[in-house]
């Protein structure tokens, strides 16, 4: 901050660069929606769910409310794992696994309404 009570960003155009920001910010997270929504409709739980997950070949077929709820508790799990190393920006994060657990955990949470 200088004498005036505005900071050097601000001199700079700061305003419009947040606001460009933000735009950005927006269409990349419809993109994204879209993606994960596309993805989650061509879901198939037998040939993806084993990548994303430790998974038992029952799981695979129909399973239970219980261990489809453990399932969804899983892949919650590697999800957030997978945003936590994206926000630390570590060297293993993987943006296409973020996006395949996103587009799985929709697809499970949707079928039934579990949470």
């Amino acid at each position: 901050m200088d004498g005036t009570g505005s900071t050097n960003a601000e001199r700079r155009g700061g305003h419009a660069a947040s606001a460009s920001a933000t735009a950005l910010h927006a269409a990349a997270q419809k993109g994204l929606n879209v993606v994960v929504r596309a993805g989650a409709e061509a879901y198939d739980r037998r040939r993806r769910l084993p990548r994303l997950i430790p998974c038992a070949p029952d799981d695979l077929e129909t399973p239970s409310p219980e261990a489809r709820q453990a399932i969804v508790d899983r892949l919650a799990a590697a999800l957030e794992a997978e945003r936590r190393r994206g926000r630390a920006r570590c060297w293993t994060y993987d943006l296409n696994r973020h996006i395949a657990l996103a587009q799985a955990y929709a697809a499970e949470t949707s079928a039934d309404g579990l949470a």
